[in-house]
């Protein structure tokens, strides 16, 4: 059988293999396409072949047959099973609250797809190929913040897409305007599916919308490691604090391989530093600086363990096939609990620990700036001309409220779970909803490095005529570029989100890496 598909440029093929961490970040941020593989379609074929097996079979079998959840007992008619799956579909499509953001939906959808193409959940090939063209077209379900437990999958949110798959309910088109779904899907040439038996359950229990948010939320923390690791090498210079506790041996006698790289990024940034080599000699006594410049490998090199692990977790449920009933390989059709999404929200709360941490080590090396007596030499709050001038003070009270807020966000959603379905579904993971404020978390991350960048290039220029190292110094002269340098006081929001700028579109890290070549 034949399925017209169509791709605009640059395609990501789903086939019966997980999709790559990159290939979701294409497709949910970049627009890529997609287009089902050809292994894909034939798994897609067998499956769907029980399925019709099942549908004229005397034994019920649960999704094909019967009712969902607590009304799993009720054994539907073959002519009421067409309204089965769409009743199914519109009454999960509950979601409330804001939209959810464009990249999260693509995300949940892609890895939704990669699922069906597994050959696991009985779906039919124009159902498949109807849901990778919806993907194609850039047409984008409205999802609501506020609806998934994070268990039998994300129901709501994945009911959403499905409803839009059926031509029913708001999206948003390529051009991000609002549109209902018929109207979208006739202009991009989709038929609307009227779903058959077992596609209802197969469109929507996935934990695809907390994995997709663990995969952008990965791909956003790893670049930002580096940005840390910059921010924390900048101000260790302008405090005039010691390199010498960064030296690799001292590193390898706690061998942690986050810890190693972070020190080691510290080493190639300070390198060839006028300021540092100021207060190198024999009479230096800068070897017991305070925590937040000393511990810094240790800190950020616990974030990236942190990461390392969740990038585990997160491939293997890439490479998972999560639907209930599932087709297994030999033709049976059984029930199973896969879709449950503790292992996902357990390191989506991880992951939120370590951000709040990861900003606060940044705020306390920021706030040794402001102060007279921990700044070595530095002016009050570097104000130019101190009680005239604030200088960076409520630069630093931002970074406050936000740590505030990452350390409220730290708390973990997993650990909750309340019953529904008639106590049928009686512990879930609330994966969403620690997914949700993970993503917070990692703006918050950027907005912190930011301010401390922002400072740390002000204080490298008030140790002037001492030149920085190449790393950090390109770093300062970046920030130049955009940012005027010391001077009476200025409107100070614009400055930030400069530099925030900067730091979440890579180029705060390009700086220091066309200096001191590839950092880890």
């Amino acid at each position: 059988m034949a399925i017209e598909q169509s791709s605009p440029g640059r395609a990501v093929v789903v086939g019966t293999g997980p999709v790559s961490f990159d290939e979701v970040v294409a497709v949910a941020r970049d627009g890529a396409g997609v287009v089902l593989g050809d292994d894909a379609l034939a798994a897609v074929a067998r499956s769907r072949e029980v399925i019709e097996q099942l549908a004229v079979a005397d034994v019920p079998y649960y999704g094909v047959s019967t009712g969902f959840g607590a009304l799993a007992t009720k054994h539907i008619p073959g002519d009421r099973r067409a309204a089965l799956q769409r009743g199914l579909i519109r009454s999960h499509a509950a979601g409330s609250g804001p939209e959810v953001e464009r990249e999260v939906v693509r995300a949940l959808m892609l890895l939704r797809l990669s699922t069906l193409a597994t050959g696991r959940t009985g779906v039919r090939l124009t159902t498949a190929a109807a849901y990778a063209r919806l993907l194609d077209a850039g047409i984008t379900p409205v999802v609501r913040e506020y609806g998934s437990l994070g268990c039998s999958g994300d129901l709501a949110p994945l009911a959403h897409c499905a409803l839009a798959l059926m031509g029913e309910g708001p999206v948003r088109d390529a051009s991000g305007a609002l549109a209902d779904a018929a109207t979208a899907l006739a202009a991009a040439g989709i038929e609307p599916v009227e779903l058959a038996e077992k596609e209802g359950l197969a469109l929507i229990n996935g934990t695809d919308g907390m994995l997709g948010m663990l995969v952008l939320a990965l791909h956003d923390l790893r670049a930002l490691l580096r940005v840390a690791d910059v921010a924390a090498a900048m101000s260790v210079e302008a405090l005039l604090g010691t390199d010498r506790v960064f030296a690799d041996d001292l590193q390898a006698l706690r061998p942690h391989p986050g810890q190693r790289e972070s020190a080691a990024n510290l080493r190639a940034l300070l390198a060839g530093s006028e300021v540092v080599a100021s207060h190198r000699g024999p009479d230096c006594t800068r070897v017991q600086d305070a925590y937040s410049l000393r511990c810094s490998p240790q800190v950020h090199g616990a974030v990236r363990d942190t990461l390392t692990h969740a990038e585990l977790v997160a491939g293997r449920e890439l490479a998972a096939a999560i639907d209930n009933p599932v087709v297994t390989e030999d033709g049976r059709v059984e029930s199973n609990g896969n879709f449950h999404g503790a292992p996902v929200a357990y390191v989506l709360d991880f992951l939120a620990i370590a951000a709040a941490d990861l900003a606060s080590i940044s705020e306390r090396r920021t706030d040794r700036f402001l102060d007279v007596a921990r700044n070595a030499g530095l002016p009050p709050f570097l104000a130019h001309d101190p009680g005239v001038d604030s200088g960076h003070m409520i630069a630093q009270y931002t970074q406050a409220g936000i740590v505030s807020e990452l350390k409220r966000l730290a708390v973990p959603a997993s650990v909750d779970s309340i019953p529904s379905s008639a106590m049928q579904e009686d512990h879930v993971s609330m994966g969403w909803s620690a997914a949700r404020k993970l993503r917070r978390a990692v703006d918050g991350v950027a907005r912190v490095l930011a301010v401390e960048v922002l400072t740390a290039a002000r204080a490298l220029d008030l140790r002037a005529p001492l030149a920085p190292a190449a790393g950090t110094g390109a770093v300062r002269d970046l920030v130049r570029e955009h940012v005027a340098g010391p001077g009476p006081d200025r409107h100070l929001a614009p400055e930030i989100d400069a530099v925030h700028h900067l730091v979440t579109t890579g180029r705060i890290v390009a700086a220091a890496q066309a200096a001191t070549g590839t950092l880890h």
